[in-house]
């Protein structure tokens, strides 16, 4: 091999970091004195990272002098020069990035209430154990491994452009596809379909082996039943290494760099178009699914046709050409379809709202402010929009702010309080000082007002549905919030969550009252409701706003689907848009209901 040869490098080590900024130094000053182009992640760390094979090597041999990186596996293969520029760039091999992230990967978009100790993931297999007990299938293994092909489960933890292209296939053994978009979606997957799993032994496997390490440890978290969970140790790369035939892999390995995926010695195709079903596996095009932009499988000879794709994710929940946003003259022309959105407003409302043409200058941001819900604060309503305001960054600026009444800190006598900061029974309190300060925009009418500065126990149980009650202190919150859109402002529209969903219902209900401190465009109502308060809904809502809240009545225990769906129905006809979700009591951000959001915002732009 020459030491002039392109080459490429994956490697991911799960390590507890003691000095997070000297290793990014290190890697900082290594990968430019190399030359090194591609990704380096450190979280606690993961690189994935292309340049001259013999510099690859160089970096792998000071890499290998830090302890933290025993027993790393370091997967180097060879390849051409870039061909293509667009996937070169869109890949990020054509310059160097290093940067300092939360998480490795990215398991849920959402806060899980048992998150997976990578300590407890599954069993490594080597590539060759792996094809030995799918060869073995319906035998006796030793050693824990399966026992029984009735008991073997394939599972495939990677997104479905990928698995389209290339997965595992062994006769009388059950292969579990997921078909995601990506893989913050496999945690409800598993959720979903864990009675496939249940009492069985699961072989995981994905390109390299990074996304089995969280997968199988959420697997395993789920207790009896789910112990038997064994990983591809190296993934993908590493089986092919080892069978170039390719074994029990049909197709192609799909990559994440300028070689876009990588076959073994048999050449033959699983991948179809998506169009025309003709065999086909080459996504060197890029061509993408206009709702999710996820990669889509597009002949040459479609591609001619049409450039306009739905992927069939995207086909599945209903979505399809009506509401293709495409481009002409430099301005964004919007078509609407009843299948995209549950309802669009028929007035001008929100069309007089649609992009004027001007040009190819690039529309402002839209600015919202956002209300949070009973008993939160403005700093934990961000933390947990975090991942809806990171893809909705390219178009929204979400602006978080504190309700006006600050609420007693209280717990409840019994040991079933949900307080984090709630003191057990018998046990001391922590300093108020050490809890943040809980918020309302609505309050009940018993409440004082006065704030005590140490706990005390709540003077009776809990109610579900004490919401109901917390009508008052309406004045002041909109007193607050004409001061808040005056120094802060100005704001396209309000994103309300719970009670701030039914607190910025109130304000649409004010009409043209407020127009001239509190005008706005929109609302987003997320797990709203409306609240017994006559004077409000006197007549209907002319406002244009998006609903979003669960279907299922049994997940959110807060606020019911029927409770969100009729204050929806307190809108002018034509007037609300309706994303339903299969969660709880959460703003999703998973993929068909960003697109939503997303298709809601733009109409604003």
């Amino acid at each position: 091999m020459s030491k002039d040869e392109f080459g490429v490098l994956l490697y991911y080590k799960f390590a507890s970091i003691p000095d997070l900024n000297s290793l990014f130094s290190f890697y900082h000053s290594n990968c430019n004195s190399l030359g090194l182009l591609g990704r380096v992640r450190l979280s606690p760390n993961g690189v994935n990272v292309g340049g001259l094979l013999l510099a690859l090597e160089k970096h792998i041999e000071a890499v290998k002098s830090n302890s933290l990186f025993q027993g790393t596996d370091f997967k180097v293969a060879s390849s051409h020069h870039p061909l293509n520029d667009k996937v070169a760039v869109e890949c990020g091999f054509t310059s160097l990035s290093i940067r300092v992230v939360k998480e490795l990967v990215t398991f849920s978009s959402y806060p899980l209430l048992n998150p997976p100790e990578v300590s407890n993931a599954g069993r490594h297999l080597s590539a060759a154990e792996f094809h030995s007990v799918l060869q073995s299938a319906g035998q006796l293994m030793k050693n824990g491994s399966p026992t029984d092909d009735n008991q073997l489960v394939l599972l495939d933890a990677r997104n479905l452009y990928e698995t389209r292209i290339g997965k595992f296939h062994a006769p009388s053994v059950e292969t579990l596809d997921p078909g995601i978009r990506q893989y913050s979606d496999l945690p409800s997957w598993i959720d979903d379909n864990s009675e496939q799993l249940r009492g069985k032994h699961v072989l995981m496997y994905c390109t390299g082996g990074i996304r089995c390490e969280m997968a199988s440890a959420y697997i395993r978290s789920k207790g009896a039943g789910f112990e038997n969970v064994f990983q591809l140790y190296g993934g993908i790369q590493r089986y092919l290494e080892q069978f170039p035939d390719g074994g029990f892999f049909r197709g192609k390995n799909f990559v994440f760099d300028h070689r876009i995926s990588v076959g073994s010695s048999n050449t033959s195709i699983m991948g179809a178009c998506l169009i025309c079903g003709s065999s086909y596996d080459n996504y060197s095009s890029r061509c993408r699914c206009t709702h999710c932009r996820i990669l889509v499988l597009i002949c040459d000879s479609c591609q001619i046709k049409s450039d306009a794709y739905v992927c069939e994710l995207c086909l599945k929940h209903g979505m399809d050409f009506g509401s293709i946003p495409s481009v002409e003259d430099g301005e964004l022309a919007t078509v609407l379809d009843k299948n995209d959105l549950k309802t669009v407003c028929s007035d001008s409302k929100i069309s007089s709202h649609l992009p004027s043409r001007n040009g190819n200058a690039a529309p402002r941001k839209l600015r919202i402010l956002c209300l949070h819900g009973f008993r939160q604060n403005a700093s934990c309503f961000k933390g947990r929009s975090a991942s809806l305001a990171k893809k909705l960054k390219s178009i929204a600026e979400l602006v978080f702010i504190d309700a006006p009444h600050e609420l007693p800190f209280i717990y409840q006598s019994s040991t079933e309080a949900k307080n984090s900061c709630a003191p057990p029974t018998g046990q001391h309190a922590p300093p108020p000082e050490n809890c943040k300060r809980k918020y309302a925009w609505l309050v009940a009418s018993d409440f004082g007002g006065k704030v005590e500065a140490d706990w005390k126990i709540a003077n009776q149980p809990f109610d579900p549905l004490q919401y109901q009650g917390q009508t008052d202190g309406f004045d002041v919150s909109l007193a607050y919030l004409k001061k808040m859109f005056s120094e802060q402002g100005p704001f396209d529209g309000i994103l309300g969550f719970s009670q701030g969903a039914a607190m910025a219902a109130l304000l649409c209900a004010q009409g043209d009252k407020l127009k001239a401190e509190i005008d706005l465009r929109f609302v987003i109502l997320c797990s709203g409701f409306a609240l017994p308060l006559a004077d409000f809904w006197q007549k209907p809502i002319n406002c244009p706003s998006l609903h979003i809240f669960g279907s299922d009545p049994r997940k959110d225990r807060q606020i019911t689907s029927h409770t969100s769906r009729y204050l929806a129905s307190r809108f002018e006809d034509g007037c609300s848009v309706i994303i339903e979700h299969e969660f709880g009591h959460i703003i999703p951000t998973r993929s068909p209901y960003m697109d939503n959001i997303k298709d809601f915002l733009r109409r604003f732009l």
